[in-house]
């Protein structure tokens, strides 16, 4: 349930004289465009900002994957629940533009799924499957019906290969879906052959920090500007854009600009009139009902219906914000686009009604604006298991307790609503689910500006004036069914030595429910006393073993709740498994360890369950005596994100020259990196960080000094510790290092030349440091058993 804080946020966030002009600011344009991307956060922003907010047109962004495979700066959240996570960033996001989402993948374990970085549009295509994303594709413009699809990114070596296979997936989609041939089964859910009019491609180069374009970007045919700013708020469109950007946050996006964006080249690649030269995007395109009127073959009444219909629009924007003089105008145009749609020709209605039809669903939603009918849906509790009951209430403005006609609440499946109790100011429902109420999708297939997302939603009809009016309602936190009991093992992985004496291991166990655990052969899990304990075999093979836990019976689910305050409280579920990971592992002697996190791994964690001593150093830590420790580990990205680290940094170089081993794990350039001062000696991270990461994590790695302290004990590193590793096997590299540190390891991927800067380390006074790209946080949490045994050796005392 949300916090009266965070509902005044909320509040604060949908002005209504906002809301009303957005609402009217739809209805004058019968354009669609739609933005192609693989990542949530490759939205144009600024761009469609102005071509909603400033054109009017309906702005769809079409997204390959949910972000599972990629970072996260704010947390721990990793794979499903970083896709959760972004999922919600990117509705958030969509919100800010008044745009909406269609999602092609679906989570993790759907093929088009974010696996990492790539390098090249095929091997994308080896994963996802080409005709697999291009059918989805073709599915979205058959249902979306874009007039313009523009990709975010070019097909260009150097570019993420993620976002070349959209590109290249987004403009075959283009000849399919006009195609009657193709994909034939879509046809019979509805669905029906579209040509999308314009392809464009960006203008301008993808090179940055990141991404390095090995060729030069297409002419420019169209250069779209825009220098006025949006009339309600007085800012840029792509100051706008930065607002959208900032709900990116997991991503470290949302950056402040004195002067934004004004211009955004593009190239029209594909139309019928070809690869021409444009004054506007809405060259060529029927972008208002006047045009619409326009068309041959029409019978004058239709003309004459249409050609009403826009000018009542027009005389509503004129009057804003007199709501009602909007209200009578708006009356009068839905009459108008409904006697236009009863009187239509096929073939009109063929091409055009979907135009029409969603007009009068934006005018029903801008009269309810007008009219101030807020209605509020509140589902309490949030999430329901099989066989609870919850309630859910209609908050009614004073417009809306004497406009309602009545609201019909779209519910999961297992799930259904009665009227408990009615008044001017609510409607109370009382909420059963079934005992077989199955579990809610946890991902979403789109989200609509218009309402009508999550799970469930509320159908409201409103009489205003002459016209029974329809909007959908979103409740204001996602109604789920999750399991009735929640376990969380702690912990939930053990990692155990093949050899030597391997004590009794302890769980704690929390749920509601009865928990019990389905062990193989030779384990043995006791209870006593509420504790639990579990004892591997007395012989035990290298490898992974898990074990299955069960509550009241049934296979276990963990709920791990999310909550940030850019995207509100949501949460993720997964099996919950019982993993030991048995390997041949010997830890540094007298390794007394310090962990410096930002938040964005667990490496310290991981140290811990090693069975080394570690220490988790906040900001007194940091600023008391180090010299207790004989290793300090900085977590990946926390001089970017912790103040008081980057205080630290003479300290921490004292601590090396002392005889102390700083090892510091990768670094993004803007992480607060100075190669001059944040490390002991120079290291510069290199950029663009396409250039400078190996994401095959099969690719060979050559062992540069293999009689290296770091690579020689107390655990030998052999060609077997870089077997299984998942993902990819490090990024943001280390491009050039002062002549102290010693390279260890050469890597590269396919067809290019091997990287040396994936771990190094230096003999600094008394003491070491070393640096390392390699990705040890995400291989330790797949347990991967080199990781273990590399970054034993990388903790160990100068």
């Amino acid at each position: 349930m949300l916090t009266d804080r965070d509902r005044i946020e909320k509040q604060k966030r949908s002005l209504s004289l906002t809301r009303l002009h957005r609402a009217l600011s739809r209805l004058t344009s019968t354009v669609t465009m739609m933005n192609t991307g693989a990542h949530p956060d490759d939205e144009h922003n600024g761009l469609l900002a102005y071509l909603r907010l400033g054109l009017g047109m309906r702005v769809i962004v079409a997204c390959s994957t949910r972000g599972e495979g990629g970072q996260n700066a704010l947390g721990p959240e990793r794979l499903g629940a970083l896709g959760i996570m972004r999922s919600r960033e990117m509705e958030e996001a969509a919100y800010e533009l008044d745009a909406d989402v269609h999602w092609l993948g679906h989570g993790p374990d759907d093929p088009i799924h974010d696996f990492g970085f790539s390098k090249n549009g095929d091997w994308t295509f080896d994963r996802w499957g080409e005709k697999r994303i291009v059918e989805r594709l073709v599915r979205a413009y058959r249902t979306e019906r874009p007039d313009i699809v523009l990709p975010t990114f070019l097909d260009v070596p150097g570019q993420h290969g993620h976002h070349r296979a959209m590109t290249r997936a987004a403009e075959a989609a283009v000849g399919l879906a006009a195609d009657p041939s193709a994909f034939p089964e879509h046809f019979d859910e509805g669905l029906s052959p579209w040509q999308v009019a314009k392809f464009y491609l960006p203008a301008w180069s993808g090179g940055g920090d990141t991404y390095d374009d090995e060729v030069p970007p297409p002419v420019m045919t169209l250069p779209l500007e825009a220098t006025d700013l949006e009339p309600v708020s007085g800012v840029s469109y792509d100051h706008i854009g930065e607002w959208s950007r900032y709900y990116h946050a997991s991503q470290g996006m949302g950056r402040w600009y004195d002067i934004g964006d004004t211009e955004w080249p593009l190239h029209l690649k594909l139309s019928a009139q070809g690869s021409v030269a444009e004054a506007s995007t809405l060259d060529s395109l029927p972008s208002t009902l006047a045009d619409l009127a326009r068309e041959t073959e029409l019978p004058q009444s239709v003309v004459d219906a249409v050609m009403r219909a826009d000018g009542a629009i027009g005389k509503a924007i004129e009057r804003f914000p007199e709501r009602s003089a909007i209200v009578d105008a708006l009356l009068q145009a839905a009459h108008q686009v409904e006697k236009a749609l009863e009187e239509a020709p096929d073939a009109f209605l063929e091409t055009h009604g979907h135009r029409l039809q969603r007009k009068l669903v934006e005018i029903d939603a801008a009269l309810c604006e007008a009219e101030q009918v807020f209605v509020r849906a509140v589902a309490e509790p949030a999430a329901l298991s099989p066989g609870a009951t919850g309630t859910l209430i209609l908050h009614l403005s004073g417009n809306a307790g004497t406009a309602v006609v009545d609201a019909s609440i779209r519910l999961p499946a297992g799930i259904s609503a009665s009227v408990k109790e009615t008044s001017p100011k609510q409607i109370v429902y009382a909420l059963t689910a079934t005992a077989d109420a199955p579990l809610t999708r946890q991902y979403q297939p789109g989200w609509s500006s218009l309402g009508g997302n999550g799970n469930a939603f509320v159908e409201v009809r409103a009489q205003v004036g002459s016209r029974s009016v329809t909007v959908t309602v979103d409740l204001e936190e996602p109604l789920t069914v999750a399991p009735q009991h929640s376990l969380n093992l702690q912990p939930n992985a053990f990692i155990i030595p093949v050899d030597g004496e391997r004590p009794e291991l302890a769980i704690k166990a929390a749920s509601a429910g009865r928990v019990s655990f389905s062990a193989p052969a030779g384990w043995a899990i006791k209870e006593a006393d509420g504790a639990l304990t579990l004892s591997p075999p007395t012989s035990i093979r290298p490898g992974l073993f898990a074990i299955t836990p069960l509550v009241d019976g049934q296979p276990a689910m963990r709920i791990s709740p999310i909550a940030y305050p850019h995207i509100g409280r949501t949460s993720f579920r997964e099996p919950e498994l019982l993993r030991v990971l048995a390997l041949d592992l010997k830890l540094p002697d007298g390794a007394k360890i310090g962990y410096v996190g930002g938040g964005a791994d667990r490496v310290g964690l991981w140290l811990g369950r090693m069975g080394l001593d570690v220490t988790e150093l906040d900001a007194q830590a940091l600023s008391g005596d180090l010299s207790r420790f004989t290793t300090i580990v900085v977590g990946i990205f926390a001089f970017g994100s912790r103040k008081d680290l980057a205080a630290a940094t003479a300290r921490l170089h004292r601590f090396v020259e002392d005889g102390g081993h700083l090892l510091t794990l990768y670094h993004r350039p803007s992480d607060g990196w100075q190669p001059d001062a944040t490390p002991p000696k120079r290291i510069d991270i290199g950029s663009p960080s396409v250039r400078w990461r190996v994401t095959d994590p099969a690719a060979e790695v050559t062992v540069q000094e293999p009689e290296h302290p770091l690579l020689k004990g107390p655990n030998r590193i052999t060609s077997v510790d870089w077997d299984g590793w998942d993902k990819e096997r490090g990024l943001y590299f280390a491009a050039r290092w002062d002549e102290a540190y010693v390279p260890l390891l050469a890597m590269h991927d396919p067809e290019e030349q091997p990287l040396k800067g994936a771990l190094i380390s230096a003999e600094i006074g008394k003491g070491r440091h070393t640096h390392t790209s390699l990705v040890l946080h995400h291989q330790l949490d797949k347990l991967t058993s080199g990781a273990f045994r590399l970054i034993a050796n990388l903790v160990q005392p100068a």
